[in-house]
């Protein structure tokens, strides 16, 4: 059997959320709109953060709500507080994806809490998910950011991650995802942590977040795959990077991660076509700004065949 792997789209989030140019919201939908028509079935559409700090996101409703109108994907938003949680929640955004550091420093930075605050935080919101009325769904999911190092902090140790997993396992969330959020992971590394993280956590640790900084990003996620991910984090033409942690670049392409997987087998649902036409509207809409990605280049091998 083929096996299926979930791609979570987060270029209109973490793709959009480093660039200087401003993505007009109509352009935002019909970006979003043609990646759901070619098959991505989760796509974080923005964050619900101060748009004083990230102006980019000054339409995060609209965008969400917008979102919430397509068929057949699982809406995502993030959130870096309570606040921002109730705002998406408003919106009926299927998950929410709140952000806990395994680094002090970048924690500070990025979220201005410690780590313990923002796993009351991730508490306060479980709370908030709960207390939903009867019928209504949201997923709570807690990412682990800076798990592999950095660049504020410098090296996190494997052992404060994985008493990370285990806090936020018993603080009530939905699903756990790790981030390599500025690109110092390598295979091995990737495949221990994962190996590890699941022991504590089970089926609950199913995604992955890699940054493509020093060129392992395809590398990574094949070794949390066989860790026995499911879930994989990319963006569009690799755009992305966090704006609280210097040195942070680009994400995993989507489009050569598409085709790495269905090369190889696993279904992903992706119709190559499709996805390229969905990166030429975010290159119109973002006129210079800087484009990654092998596959956009050079096309499909002649006689290439997606997984059934």
């Amino acid at each position: 059997m083929t096996k299926a792997i979930t791609i979570s789209e987060v270029g209109p989030r973490d793709g959009l959320q480093n660039t200087k140019i401003f993505m007009p919201t109509d352009a935002k939908k019909r970006w979003i709109a043609a990646l759901a028509a070619a098959g991505l079935r989760e796509i974080e559409v923005c964050s619900f953060v101060n748009p004083k700090l990230i102006p980019q996101f000054a339409d995060a409703a609209e965008i969400a709500a917008f979102a919430m109108t397509l068929p057949n994907i699982q809406v995502v938003a993030l959130v870096p507080n309570l606040k921002g949680a109730e705002r998406a929640a408003e919106t009926g955004v299927h998950k929410i994806s709140l952000p806990i550091s395994a680094s002090e420093a970048h924690s500070k930075s990025n979220v201005r809490k410690t780590v313990d605050e923002q796993v009351d935080e991730l508490k306060r919101i479980v709370a908030l998910r709960d207390a939903l009325p009867a019928g209504r769904k949201m997923e709570v999911n807690g990412g682990i950011s800076t798990a592999f190092g950095c660049t504020l902090q410098g090296e996190v140790p494997q052992a404060d991650v994985l008493r990370l997993v285990e806090r936020i396992a018993a603080a009530g969330a939905d699903t756990i995802s790790i981030a390599d959020t500025v690109g110092y992971a390598n295979p091995k590394q990737v495949r221990e942590m994962f190996v590890e993280a699941r022991r504590i956590a089970g089926p609950k640790l199913d995604a992955a977040h890699f940054h493509n900084t020093r060129g392992l990003g395809l590398a990574n996620c094949m070794a949390a795959l066989e860790a026995g991910v499911t879930a994989l984090d990319s963006s569009m033409a690799g755009l992305g990077g966090c704006p609280y942690a210097p040195g942070a670049s680009g994400n995993v392409i989507t489009e050569d991660l598409v085709f790495m997987l269905e090369a190889m087998g696993y279904s992903t649902g992706v119709d190559f076509d499709k996805l390229i036409a969905a990166r030429r509207i975010l290159e119109e809409a973002l006129p210079g700004a800087e484009f990654h990605g092998h596959l956009a280049k050079a096309g499909l091998p002649k006689g290439f065949k997606e997984a059934a």
